[in-house]
């Protein structure tokens, strides 16, 4: 079968609540309907990940709607799938670029240098997963370590909106707003609404905001200025990296961080279609891994599988590839809209700031997830011991200096639980 050649299912399989596999479509108007629908679930981390950045969100949508396509070609049209901005990024950026925030990184260059030097250790293991297998993988990085990484990317970022992302009493009591909110509609409300959360609550929160400052004279009002004169359509701001040794060394070891969501992804996938994608495992990497580069050279982030993309496939049981090429054509079109990155620009500062814990939060919470699937033995000291020292290097960013170069915590915590791990399974 070729790429584009999808099993057309009848509308009658969804009424009838039955599954749509991979390499089957629905008809093309629900298929686009389900594409937006990706498009909108990936938005709202694909969109806060480049401004918690400093980065341009009109690029960082362009760039995962490309990679999105790259990866769907590269993968032969087998794995279903979305790349969006990478939270894995936003600690190692920030330290290599010095970002202080908001608005635009005025450093950016080395951060996409960076980017680009992880794109392609990524691409070369995939490369090597295509010639050997995935068995070193999940002996280097058991389910413990993986947790323990995964928990680590959350817990490292808690500081950014707790800290610098509500500037008076005010905003901060905004942000316990925000996360309520979407707390309360991840909770009480069903189907499409509940898969849109982060998207609905921050909705919720920006209009709240708007009553309390723009009606009550609270706070900084909402400023709707630079959406009446941003054009619908012109290029995104586009810009070049620099390629520097302490910045790309700081960066490159997130590769291992994003082969651990893709093989999650794929490990998810194959339990929720019954079909086994495991075979196709180098070429996601290597399809991540060329995504990352084209991003990093266009002014864009690191790109990855997205975890919201496959809780709407859970949600719909549809998991054709066919969606996932219509999603990425639509991200390609919305990031030449510069009105739609100026609404973007418009959200306030604190409802950003609410939205962060949450999504902050579910990164963590996706790391014990993983040790919960994979029934990890807590009572057994190897294990223990891992996770622990993990979270606490990676919470506190215990930073190592080795000469010029600084490994922070989201680092130094990725490879501490990968040797650690190794140096205690060989006292057994």
């Amino acid at each position: 079968m070729g790429m584009f050649d999808w099993t057309k299912k009848s509308n009658a399989v969804l009424q009838q609540g039955g599954v749509i596999g991979p390499d089957e479509r629905l008809s093309w108007p629900l298929t686009t309907v389900m594409g937006v629908q990706h498009v909108i679930a990936m938005f709202g981390a694909t969109v806060l990940a480049p401004l918690l950045m400093g980065f341009d969100p009109n690029i960082a949508i362009l760039m995962s709607g490309i990679g999105t396509l790259i990866f769907f070609i590269v993968t032969g049209g087998k794995v279903p799938s979305y790349l969006g901005s990478s939270f894995a990024f936003i600690g190692v950026v920030i330290a290599a670029s010095g970002y202080a925030g908001p608005g635009p990184n005025a450093n950016i260059g080395v951060a996409l240098g960076g980017i680009i030097a992880c794109g392609l250790a990524y691409t070369l293991m995939g490369v090597l997963v295509q010639a050997v297998g995935t068995g070193w993988i999940e002996r280097l990085m058991p389910p413990v370590v993986t947790g323990a990484v995964v928990a680590v990317i959350g817990l490292n970022l808690a500081s950014i909106p707790v800290k610098n992302m509500a500037a008076s009493n005010f905003d901060s009591w905004m942000q316990a707003l925000t996360f309520v909110s979407v707390a309360l509609v991840a909770v009480m409300t069903r189907g499409m609404l509940q898969r849109l959360l982060i998207l609905v609550g921050l909705i919720v929160a920006t209009l709240l905001y708007a009553v309390l400052t723009n009606g009550l004279g609270l706070g900084k009002p909402v400023d709707l200025s630079g959406i009446a004169n941003a054009a619908w359509l012109g290029l995104p701001g586009f810009a070049a990296p620099v390629f520097n040794a302490n910045a790309m060394l700081l960066i490159a070891p997130v590769s291992i961080i994003l082969m651990a969501e893709n093989l999650g992804h794929i490990k998810a996938v194959t339990a929720m279609t019954g079909k086994n994608l495991d075979v196709y495992m180098g070429r996601a990497f290597i399809g991540d891994g060329i995504a990352t580069m084209v991003s990093g050279s266009a002014g864009g982030t690191g790109v990855t599988t997205y975890a919201e993309n496959i809780g709407v496939m859970a949600a719909t049981k549809i998991y054709s590839t066919a969606v996932f090429v219509v999603a990425g054509l639509m991200a390609v079109v919305l990031g030449f809209s510069p009105k739609f990155g100026a609404l973007i620009q418009a959200i306030p500062l604190p409802v950003m700031g609410g939205v962060s814990i949450v999504v902050f939060g579910l990164i963590a919470v996706a790391g014990a997830k993983i040790w919960v699937d994979n029934k990890v033995d807590f009572s057994d000291n190897k294990n223990l011991l891992v996770a622990a020292i993990t979270l606490v290097l990676g919470t506190g960013d215990f930073t190592l200096k080795f000469g010029q170069f600084a490994l922070g915590g989201i680092g130094t915590a990725t490879f501490g639980a990968i040797l650690l791990y190794a140096l205690l399974r060989r006292g057994k």
